[in-house]
């Protein structure tokens, strides 16, 4: 039987799990997700999880945070003085909002603490830090590299 291995295309079904067991992402009733092994187009310890499966094979992978979305990086927090947000914005925790980063490109923060004077954001993954579950089945070798 041929195993998957770095420049195939894959197709796979997954579940994805944190620590508590609480599902983040499944491919669950959409098609399988399709992807080239060493294309960078999944986080990498999810490619080399299905590295040397064989179709039709199932497995479950943890995924350490260096091999996911890396560690939680405090340097990517930012507190800020409420009076910096425009009167409209009512900022909750929780709450994705889009700020200009200084060289002009749009950045996804999530408000993570709110106090009477200052609002924390973070521009980290919401799953930076985490290890990562996931069920994996190989579907289908698409092409071989």
């Amino acid at each position: 039987m041929v195993q998957a291995k770095e420049g195939d295309t894959v197709k796979v079904h997954y579940t994805g799990k944190l620590e508590d067991g609480t599902v983040f992402d499944t491919s669950g009733d959409q098609d399988p997700l399709e992807f080239t092994i060493g294309g960078g187009q999944v986080i990498p310890g999810f490619e080399q999880a299905v590295v040397g499966m064989e179709p039709g094979e199932t497995k479950t992978a943890t995924i350490p945070a260096e091999e996911a979305y890396g560690p939680h990086r405090e340097d990517m927090t930012l507190t800020v003085d409420r009076s910096q947000f425009p009167e409209e914005i009512n900022p909750e925790p929780g709450q994705q909002l889009q700020v200009q980063q200084p060289d002009g490109r749009a950045a996804i923060v999530v408000v993570s603490d709110v106090s009477e004077s200052t609002v924390t954001l973070d521009a980290n993954h919401p799953l930076a830090g985490h290890p990562l579950t996931f069920d994996i089945q190989l579907v289908d070798l698409v092409s071989a590299g």
